[in-house]
């Protein structure tokens, strides 16, 4: 009888050690602002050099030149041009921009190689002395080149090229991606 009940105690026992004691784990502190911002890697500085070339029968005859820094992983712009008072309605007046837009986003891959992301668009006035004339509407010539490449830095790329339907002529969008020290 003596053994049935040390048996039936320490059965009591390891059943009561097991629903009294704490649940343990190990558990790993929450990373702390500091510690993810140390781990976290710096961006990379980059400068990007585009070339809007305009093309006739296989002849640059014309070449824009505009370059644009930003971080990899952000994106960033630039704009130049005019912006041209166009009268929507008698009396009121809408704007319209003339000129350069150019659009760019740059991400590092695993491999060395950027992942661009561009969108370009260039207009310009389709008869010449339209901007000094305020009394007509003008005529407009617009160019867009949008797209997604892959590009090794320091090399040349294109990033696309479009045929103007009125002329013999086309227009290519190139870009050069350098690392910044």
């Amino acid at each position: 009888m003596n053994k049935k009940i040390v048996v039936a105690l320490a059965k009591l026992l390891v059943i009561s050690l097991c629903f009294s004691a704490p649940v343990s784990g190990a558990q790993e502190p929450a990373p702390s602002k500091a510690t993810s911002e140390a781990a976290e890697k710096p961006a990379n500085a980059y400068r990007l050099d585009f070339s809007v070339n305009e093309i006739d029968e296989s002849k640059k005859v014309n070449t824009r030149q505009y370059s644009l820094n930003l971080n990899a992983g952000d994106s960033n712009a630039l704009k130049i041009g005019t912006r041209v008072p166009v009268e929507a309605k008698q009396g009121e007046f809408q704007y319209i921009d003339v000129g350069t837009n150019v659009w760019a986003r740059l991400k590092e891959r695993s491999d060395n190689n950027l992942l661009l992301e561009v969108r370009a668009e260039i207009s310009n006035f389709a008869v010449p002395d339209q901007a000094s004339r305020s009394n007509s509407m003008p005529l407009l010539r617009q160019i867009q080149i949008n797209g997604s490449t892959v590009v090794l830095p320091g090399k040349m790329a294109v990033v696309g090229s479009v045929d103007d339907p009125n002329s013999k002529r086309q227009f290519q969008l190139e870009v050069t991606v350098t690392r910044l020290k």
